[in-house]
């Protein structure tokens, strides 16, 4: 337990946050309007947002690669980016559950919520209280089901929106990474917001990635987007292990009866296509909602054989790959 210096301490941090909910936090000006970069650029940022990378000639900010200062976290072996290209694909319900399916395979996990403006976890969790310090100042994640957890929604309150722009958010991904006290785990699954920003090139930035999860529905729309995520990573050099299909088909709760009624195997011919693994496909039953909605993720319980298989198909193919990279 923290001492009382340490708790004033956390207050002050969950003070900072709550305020800069309530403001973008950019100290602004003109000169800033239209940059979400961080970099402190005019006009000549005009249109970049890669924090950065701009031009032919490589990075004119000084010629330094933005990647060169990645650093490992001490004691994480693994860091597993779960991300999507749109938003209602079911990502973070997907990162939940694959995190318990490790740690019910005897790996020691951690779970950042990197989604800043709307994080999940503390209710698919079923946890949400304040976080204490460490005596150099360090957050202790909170911990459920054998997990190791660190959410803003833990330091701000339910309904407060982050209303943020590039370089705050910048600074929170940053001080969840290198301030929280993850100790020794296996893995770290991060649980990325929809889209392709700031957030997304703050972690690879940071921290080195090594295996990147691409969630999508069997939809067109669902699949474009994801193949700019899959396209993201390329880019960044953050090896892709593979694409799931979320959704991909509902299962009756009556009479078990399959129906496709997003399509089917988009994600499936989008991963030959594209020359990725293709994960598996999560069918659509009531318990995955109904249980994460009351804190109890479906991969807590013994219940749904069809999304149990692939998700301990997954994580068996991760610790393995995980061991060979060893």
């Amino acid at each position: 337990m923290a001492n009382e210096n340490n708790r004033n301490g956390m207050d002050g941090n969950r003070d900072y946050y709550e305020e800069e909910a309530d403001s973008c936090g950019c100290g602004g000006g003109d000169e800033h309007e239209g940059s979400s970069c961080g970099c402190g650029g005019g006009d000549e940022h005009e249109g970049s947002s890669c924090g950065c990378e701009r031009g032919d000639e490589g990075h004119e900010h000084g010629g330094k690669n933005p990647f060169d200062d990645q650093t490992p976290i001490s004691g994480v072996k693994n860091i597993i980016a779960v991300a999507s290209g749109k938003g209602g694909v079911g990502k973070s319900t997907f990162s939940v559950n694959l995190a318990i399916t490790l740690a019910n395979n005897g790996k020691k996990v951690g779970l950042l919520d990197a989604d800043l403006y709307g994080p999940s976890v503390p209710t698919m969790m079923g946890i949400n209280k304040k976080p204490d310090l460490t005596d150099k100042n360090k957050i202790v994640p909170l911990e459920k089901f054998g997990i190791k957890l660190m959410s803003l929604g833990f330091l701000i309150p339910e309904d407060a929106p982050a209303i943020w722009r590039g370089p705050v958010v910048m600074q929170v991904i940053t001080q969840f990474l290198k301030d929280v006290e993850w100790g020794e785990i296996d893995f770290l699954v991060v649980d990325l917001p929809p889209g392709t920003g700031d957030i997304q090139l703050t972690l690879v930035q940071t921290v080195p990635i090594n295996f990147a999860i691409v969630v999508s529905t069997p939809q067109d729309i669902s699949l474009i987007d994801a193949k700019k995520a899959l396209g993201m990573f390329d880019k960044v050099n953050v090896p892709v292990f593979g694409i799931v299909e979320n959704m991909s088909f509902f299962l009756c709760p009556h009479c078990n009866k399959r129906s496709d009624i997003f399509k089917h195997g988009g994600a499936k011919a989008a991963a030959e296509k594209l020359g990725v693994n293709f994960l598996g496909e999560i069918p659509i039953v009531e318990d995955i909602c109904k249980l994460s909605d009351m804190g109890e993720p479906i991969m807590t319980k013994d219940v749904h054989p069809e999304v149990q298989s692939v998700f301990n198909k997954i994580s068996d193919s991760l610790i393995l790959r995980a061991e060979q990279r060893v």
